[in-house]
């Protein structure tokens, strides 16, 4: 009945992040059942993609395709194959092989790769050394070393597939989010949905709230994964010409149609800066940025309005 109808939903650690799922539905009992299979879906998806599963499609690929080809399966090269279109588009500012390096991170121990392992795996960055053969559904690697880690990509992929499923069970609003990225579907009963930017230094303050629907949102920064030594902030973030955290911006969200795109592209801008990131924002009429640099000062791209205040204390 309609007077049953209700906001669902609900919210678990996964993917290394926290996953959320919320939803409006005429018989809750329904609705119980699509946050369900949301979940179930984002389970399926990091049991295929994560590098941290030993028997993962990735893993395998990971472990083998230096030596010979490796089917993919269609999912998965599809995903591949935009990652590395991605990576034409920003000329390499997004890189899904920054795992060769980045793999000799450990943030939760506050260890990080010396200098010269830097040096050696930072040659093995580049998005040119994963083939993929079309016709075979096959990955293949250009060196030995080489990995690769959807990280950038991946959690977008899950909301955008999420509200995917939502939708074609005739759900009309609902909002699922994962970590950094959110996907909206349709608006809040008849109120756009707000979603906060957090000022990147006190995770208790929003600095910009947004007003969206229908729309995805990603916010990539370095207070995700992170450690602090001698006074350097090291995070996850990993500029694929050095090998070492991206520096000059705190955080970086872009907002547009596609969570896989504004997942990548908040990355991107990231590692690009300031500039060069809005440059490429300006390139792309779906899309648009507002980027944090490292002094506290915001940025907005073309087709947003500033607000009057245009800087948090750094």
């Amino acid at each position: 009945m309609p007077a049953q109808a209700e906001w669902l939903g609900d919210a678990r650690p996964m993917m290394g992040t926290e996953i959320s799922v919320r939803l409006w539905h005429e018989d809750p009992e329904t609705g119980a059942i699509l946050v369900e299979q949301v979940f179930a879906e984002a389970a399926r998806i990091d049991r295929l993609m994560s590098t941290y599963i030993e028997d993962s499609r990735i893993s395998d690929i990971n472990r083998r395709a230096a030596d010979e080809p490796v089917i993919a399966g269609q999912e998965l090269f599809r995903l591949l194959r935009r990652a590395l279109d991605i990576s034409l588009l920003t000329r390499g500012a997004f890189d899904i092989t920054y795992d060769s390096v980045g793999q000799h991170y450990d943030f939760r121990n506050r260890q990080r790769p010396d200098q010269a392992t830097v040096a050696a795996e930072r040659l093995l960055i580049d998005f040119r050394l994963v083939h993929l053969d079309q016709a075979k559904g096959t990955v293949r690697f250009g060196r030995q070393g080489v990995r690769i880690n959807l990280g950038g990509i991946a959690k977008g992929y899950v909301v955008e597939r999420g509200i995917d499923l939502l939708r074609r069970a005739g759900v009309d609003n609902a909002i699922v989010t994962a970590g950094g990225d959110s996907r909206l579907l349709g608006d809040r009963r008849g109120q756009p949905w707000v979603v906060g930017i957090r000022d990147p230094r006190d995770d208790s303050s929003v600095v910009i709230s947004v007003p969206l629907d229908d729309e995805a949102i990603s916010t990539s920064g370095d207070y995700e994964r992170y450690f602090e030594e001698d006074g350097v902030r090291y995070h996850h973030i990993l500029s694929p010409a050095t090998g070492a955290p991206a520096s000059g911006i705190h955080s970086a969200t872009v907002i547009g149609p596609d969570a896989v795109m504004t997942d990548a592209l908040s990355t991107s801008v990231f590692v690009m800066g300031v500039d060069p990131g809005l440059r490429l924002i300006a390139t792309l009429p779906d899309y648009e940025s507002i980027v944090i640099d490292d002094q506290g000062r915001i940025y907005y791209s073309d087709g947003l309005r500033q607000p009057a205040a245009n800087s948090i204390e750094p």
